[in-house]
């Protein structure tokens, strides 16, 4: 039952992207090109929708769906591995028009080519997974 319930977010998840035209690689072209307000617009009410529920969450000490409370660890100090990644992801995301969530709702659409991708970076996940260890942290 529970698979159904995270399918379902999903679905809607994936219908909004798409409408909201988020998963559009000239919205992402534009964005790059700082032509247009739409997709900046967009995650600027995602990153205050987040903040405002993760605040909320730690005020009323929430719980997860087993009934064990919510714990957010406070992130790591540091700068370096933050801009190198945060570096690698924009520039990927630039190059192929798309970040790793729009990935599966472009395949759902049917643009199949966009699977190549999706297969480099779950490649990339899983090589990152097996050498974490050895990369500085």
């Amino acid at each position: 039952m529970k698979f159904i319930k995270f399918l379902l977010v999903g679905v809607v998840f994936g219908i909004v992207l798409t409408k909201s035209e988020a998963v559009s690689w000239y919205r992402i072209y534009e964005m790059f090109h700082f032509q247009s307000f739409h997709m900046f617009g967009i995650i600027m009410t995602a990153i205050g929708v987040g903040a405002i529920g993760i605040q909320l969450m730690k005020k009323t000490k929430a719980k997860d769906i087993t009934g064990q409370p919510i714990v957010i660890p406070d992130k790591a100090k540091g700068f370096k591995n933050y801009i190198i990644g945060g570096t690698l992801f924009g520039l990927g995301w630039g190059l192929v028009g798309t970040c790793p969530g729009p990935m599966y709702i472009l395949v759902g659409a049917g643009y199949w080519a966009i699977g190549i991708v999706l297969l480099g970076a779950l490649v990339g996940t899983y090589l990152y997974g097996v050498l974490k260890d050895k990369l500085p942290h």
